[in-house]
């Protein structure tokens, strides 16, 4: 195995798709329909077609339903029972699992974000080249989804995930160390908030 492929390897996808879309009318967002497929399944393929093989999956609401309905043959499912609290929750339960695995690094996307693609992911997959890496990508300059979280940081971040900040606080204390990395000509960032969002699904 060469460096890079030792590198990818290390590199775990972790999928937050625990939100319960309660601005949707309490529709599970991993759920929503987009292309023929749950939200979950896009998401999950877009991080294995990024050189993720290992892809740990956080679910909350409904998360019975996700696993009836949506194809996750191969992701570690990781159940978030207080969701309800918001993605830092769902974040700390995710890291959690990566404990152990042999993963030296996550690559952090979310489910509501499918206007962000391999192509994007790929390129914050590539900030990792130690424990202590964190990359971001940036859409004209402003840090948004995917972030890549060596190692070294898991700690400190599940630390300060509170509420729907994710690892905000965190970052924001650390972001002389942060490789910002443009995504903006392959990727659009909109979430799936809203009823006036779901015109971005097909």
């Amino acid at each position: 195995m060469t460096d890079n492929e030792d590198q990818a390897a290390g590199v775990a996808g972790l999928l937050l798709a625990a939100g319960g879309g309660r601005r949707l009318g309490g529709r599970p967002k991993a759920l929503l329909e987009h292309r023929g497929r749950p939200l979950v399944e896009h998401a999950v393929a877009a991080l294995r077609a990024a050189g993720c093989t290992r892809v740990h999956v956080v679910l909350g609401a409904r998360a019975e339903d996700v696993r009836a309905r949506a194809v996750l043959d191969g992701c570690v499912l990781v159940d978030n029972p207080d969701w309800e609290r918001g993605m830092g929750s769902s974040l700390r339960a995710g890291l959690a699992s990566l404990a152990g695995s042999g993963a030296r690094a996550a690559l952090v996307s979310l489910v509501d974000q499918p206007g962000i693609g391999p192509e994007a992911m790929a390129r914050v997959r590539a900030g990792h080249r130690a424990d202590a890496s964190l990359a971001s990508a940036a859409y004209a300059g402003v840090r948004g989804h995917p972030v890549l979280l060596g190692a070294a940081h898991w700690a400190g971040v599940a630390a300060t995930a509170t509420g729907d900040r994710g690892a905000r606080a965190y970052l924001r204390e650390h972001e002389a160390e942060i490789e910002l990395v443009e995504c903006g000509d392959v990727a659009r960032p909109y979430d799936i908030d809203t009823e006036a969002d779901l015109r971005h699904l097909e």
